[in-house]
């Protein structure tokens, strides 16, 4: 075959792929880490996807999801913004993040918002993530509750009753520990609401699923103000 041939055949070949990625991609942009697990649609098995969770050596409780407002529980919406597809935006005025997808779609969670949600606001990368993570209270809530200095030196175990939960993903500016946490909680009943202390909270099987899903280096954005309020 001619030189002209294979590169008019190169040309046809890369022109299919091209149109078969569009295909592919045209309703929905693929991100996040491979094997990932299927976004939940209109069929999602919410009793499934909230039971009793095993996981490692610890078994994390069934979620009673059906006491909470449905905007709460794992969903794909609507959802525009200017960030990139894999973003993860967090709006603590609202309870909510969500996870870009790209094409005007997002996959929503629902979260409980501790004082430090609010403390804090703007971007970062997720540096660090954590399975059964130890959790080490710092010196300002050590300071309000003088009790948790016994857990400053080793931290408290991992475990049902650790406050981070199942995961945590640990919220960096450049080489600067924002001390910023999206993390599991073991009062489910949070979700949904600003609580007394923590980060971002979500449900064991909802962190679990999002630390399945986001690489290292993931750009986390923190609004600094309700995005309904009027301008």
């Amino acid at each position: 075959m001619t030189e002209t041939g294979l590169l008019s055949r190169r040309t046809l070949m890369t022109g299919s792929l091209l149109l078969t990625g569009a295909a592919l991609t045209g309703c929905q942009t693929v991100v996040g880490l491979p094997d990932q697990a299927e976004l939940p649609d209109e069929s999602f098995d919410y009793a499934t996807a909230y039971a009793e969770l095993p996981d490692g050596d610890y078994t994390w409780p069934a979620v009673n999801y059906q006491s909470f407002d449905e905007s709460y529980l794992r969903q794909v919406v609507e959802y525009r913004t200017r960030e990139m597809p894999g973003t993860i935006i967090v709006d603590p005025y609202n309870n909510y993040l969500y996870w870009t997808l790209g094409n005007k779609k997002a996959l929503r969670y629902g979260i409980g918002v501790g004082r430090a949600g609010f403390a804090w606001n703007g971007d970062a990368l997720i540096r660090v993530k954590r399975e059964h993570p130890i959790w080490r209270p710092p010196r300002e809530m050590i300071a309000r509750k003088p009790s948790l200095e016994r857990y400053w030196e080793k931290g408290f175990p991992p475990g049902l009753r650790n406050p981070l939960g199942a995961r945590a993903m640990d919220l960096w500016q450049g080489s600067t520990d924002t001390l910023y946490r999206i993390h599991g909680t073991n009062q489910p009943s949070s979700i949904g609401k600003s609580v007394s202390s923590g980060c971002i909270r979500m449900w064991q099987q909802d962190v679990i699923d999002l630390f399945n899903r986001v690489p290292l280096r993931t750009k986390v954005v923190v609004l600094g103000k309700d995005p309904n309020a009027e301008a």
